[in-house]
């Protein structure tokens, strides 16, 4: 009788598992496309205050306790609560501004000052320089301030680029995503098998591959990230290995009053081994030591509620 209760239960659970799915991207896509329709500065504002109120009632802000206390054992409790607080408003306004990707962006190079977007001269002089090189490059990111951001600037001043995204698990959100994105962002690649094989071919072509490179993944090269053991994907590495190219790093942080800066790091070099060869492992960790001195800047625009360490 246990054995047929607990058949029963996983199969309605299968059955339904389905349409909660469907709901799930049926009330996604709506919010999307509703949030287009409001100014986006006050539905950011509301984004933000409602996931500060619902954020400390999910599992994750035990995770981003965890994470903080271990990162930043010499901060109070106060301390990491403020910036958890800070996590999840920066959440909830990444939220809102991606359902205005097209309109966030505002740089005018003539009227810098009055721009919502701040772009620093050096960042403006590396950015020409890949534009106009006619050479590949590799650019990595982290999730921190709005890390929708960078791929749009790039297309929004005509940098060939490629991305690598992940999809998300709901199919029908997917699509509404995606088309989204596709409006913005350059030539998107998702995440899975062939994607080596298709950001390989667009350095071929001389596009520039922009990939997150800052999450845990299990089959991971080992690197040190606040002093503790963690994996990092090599993929941006093993790509160095077969189109050897320019590695930048590029972060969009969020500033006082509804601003941005954008900036982007000078030429990152790689590790080698003695024979000249990419070293994979150190390469990643270069990368990942970039991204930890950014985040020690800005703890409360970093995406602490994931594991990074397991």
């Amino acid at each position: 009788m246990r054995r047929l209760l607990l058949r029963t239960r996983a199969r309605l659970r299968d059955a339904i598992k389905p349409v909660g799915a469907a709901t799930i991207g049926a009330l996604t896509i709506a919010l999307l496309r509703t949030t287009r329709y409001f100014d986006p500065i006050k539905t950011a504002n509301l984004f933000g205050r409602v996931t500060q109120k619902i954020g400390p009632m999910l599992r994750e802000q035990k995770i981003g306790r965890a994470n903080l206390s271990a990162a930043f054992p010499d901060k109070s409790p106060e301390e990491i609560e403020t910036i958890l607080a800070g996590v999840w408003d920066n959440l909830g306004r990444i939220g809102a501004e991606f359902a205005h990707l097209d309109r966030v962006w505002a740089f005018d190079p003539d009227r810098p000052e009055q721009s919502r977007v701040e772009i620093e001269p050096r960042t403006r002089e590396l950015f020409h320089q890949l534009r106009l090189d006619g050479k590949p490059a590799l650019i990595f990111a982290s999730h921190l301030g709005n890390w929708e951001l960078p791929a749009v600037a790039a297309v929004a001043h005509g940098l060939d680029a490629a991305v690598l995204y992940r999809r998300p698990n709901i199919a029908s959100a997917d699509r509404v995503i995606e088309q989204m994105r596709s409006v913005n962002m350059g030539t998107l690649i998702p995440a899975g098998r062939d994607a080596p094989f298709k950001l390989a071919h667009a350095l071929q072509n001389g596009q520039h591959v922009a990939m997150l490179v800052d999450q845990y993944l299990t089959n991971g090269v080992d690197v040190t990230f606040f002093g503790r053991k963690t994996k990092a994907n090599p993929m941006l590495a093993r790509l160095l290995r077969q189109i050897e190219c320019p590695i930048h790093g590029v972060r969009i942080i969020r500033l006082p009053d509804h601003r941005f800066r954008a900036e982007l790091s000078d030429e990152i070099a790689p590790v080698r081994e003695a024979n000249g060869d990419i070293d994979v492992q150190g390469t990643m960790q270069a990368v990942t030591s970039v991204i930890e001195g950014w985040i020690r800047e800005y703890p409360d625009q970093w995406l602490w509620l994931h594991r990074r360490w397991r």
